[in-house]
């Protein structure tokens, strides 16, 4: 049975989807910016750079980037502060041309597969927003036991993958931008259907990089997804 609910951060539910029961949890605000350290993970011959945060025995969660921005980007915005405020393992990808890591030609198919056995991390919580779909929609389609759940932004690729997903087990936090002009809003809605279990949160007056526009409401939307998840 598939449990969606559509968020706009007025709790209305859309028609469609099914309200799923509320997660009560107050992620709090970080009283100090957390310890970020820079780390290095081989791929296939090609060495990538992450920024690093939060406990080590804490579940992982993997962040991506769109095209115009790097690991860095979750650093400023207070995403890695958050997460390791909350006990969570935060590791910031820089994808390969961005940031520190050196461009080279990955295979979209294998890529994550390969990263997370790299990392030697239990299945982590992966954020991928716009482009970095790219690379994920393969791993949550075919490896989905490879993550513990899924936090796409907008993500690029819906289109083709979606039909093929079939009711994905993998939890889905969906996330978009009300004022989104590169991909609409209403692919949310086609995106959550590929899902046994997803949430759709819009974000109010954000464009496409939505988190970026209201990060405070998207720091509370993935936190309570994260809490939701259990160990």
């Amino acid at each position: 049975m598939k449990i969606s609910r559509w968020i706009q951060f007025s709790m209305v539910p859309f028609a469609a989807l099914l309200l799923t029961v509320s997660f009560f949890f107050s992620p709090g605000v970080p009283t100090a910016a957390a310890e970020v350290s820079d780390a290095w993970v081989e791929l296939q011959g090609n060495k990538m750079h992450l920024l690093v945060a939060g406990p080590k025995e804490g579940r992982p969660v993997l962040l991506l980037h769109g095209g115009k921005f790097k690991a860095s980007t979750w650093q400023k915005l207070g995403t890695l502060d958050v997460l390791a405020e909350a006990g969570y393992r935060a590791l910031a990808l820089d994808l390969p041309g961005s940031g520190q890591s050196r461009p080279w030609q990955l295979d979209k198919e294998i890529f994550l597969g390969g990263l997370i056995g790299a990392l030697e991390i239990d299945p982590p919580v992966l954020i991928s927003p716009s482009r970095s779909g790219n690379v994920s929609f393969p791993l949550i389609l075919e490896q989905p036991e490879k993550v513990s759940g899924w936090v796409p932004i907008a993500p690029v690729g819906v289109q083709e993958y979606a039909p093929k997903l079939k009711q994905s087990p993998v939890p889905a936090l969906i996330v978009w931008g009300e004022s989104d002009q590169l991909f609409k809003p209403a692919m949310a809605k086609t995106l959550a259907a590929s899902f046994e279990k997803a949430e759709v949160v819009i974000l109010p007056k954000a464009k496409h990089p939505a988190y970026l526009d209201q990060p405070d409401m998207f720091h509370d939307a993935l936190l309570k997804f994260l809490a939701g998840l259990g160990d």
